[in-house]
């Protein structure tokens, strides 16, 4: 499988109640940023944003929360929104469900929210019942392909741009595994959007 990747409507179907783009004709797309914080990568996304004046939603992992709590706190005081990624990004096919959903709780009590995405959008459909009544479980339209070090970020970009629409839910990885990528990425990412008429919302 490709790294980036616009998710296919068999696999929508297949979980139809999980959201994987905003049904909008306004010209916005849905920024995320997985797995921070993480203060050179969050940061680095913080300022990158602020210069385009776009909004977007991180989901965070409990842990990094833990160990960077400033860096969680000016995604707040930036006016971002955030959403629960697991306390340890677990996998949940490889998951049983009562730890993954004790994993999903624990990072709930440092995050404060109502939207959730399953680390690598692996996720159980009893996993799935067992959250939906307290989340949004938000998927994607667009999986940038930041976090591998293969990537060609050249032909990445040309991709995505090519993949934008209205509605779109895209994600990047504010993290060191993706930091080189997400530079040439995010900058000229958004820089095709706004020039293109699009701005970034948060979910």
């Amino acid at each position: 499988m490709k790294s980036y990747l616009h998710t296919s409507s068999p696999f929508k179907w297949l979980y139809p109640g999980l959201i994987w783009e905003v049904p909008t004709k306004e010209k916005q797309v849905y920024l995320t940023f997985d797995d921070g914080p993480e203060p050179r990568a969050t940061n680095f996304v913080l300022e990158t944003l602020k210069q385009f004046d776009f909004k977007a939603t991180f989901f965070c992992i409990g842990d990094n929360v833990a160990k960077h709590p400033s860096t969680y706190q000016n995604v707040l005081d930036n006016g971002h929104r955030v959403g629960n990624h697991t306390f340890n990004h677990v996998n949940g096919f490889k998951t049983e469900d009562s730890a993954y959903l004790e994993n999903t709780r624990k990072a709930a009590n440092l995050i404060d929210s109502n939207l959730f995405r399953p680390p690598y959008g692996r996720i159980k459909r009893s996993q799935i019942k067992n959250l939906k009544f307290d989340y949004d479980i938000i998927m994607w339209s667009i999986l940038t392909g930041d976090f591998d070090p293969g990537l060609n970020p050249n032909s990445a970009l040309e991709k995505i741009q090519c993949l934008t629409k209205p509605g779109a839910i895209v994600i990047f990885h504010d993290s060191l595994k993706a930091l080189d990528n997400l530079t040439y990425l995010l900058p000229r990412y958004c820089e095709f959007l706004r020039s293109n008429g699009y701005t970034s919302c948060q979910l």
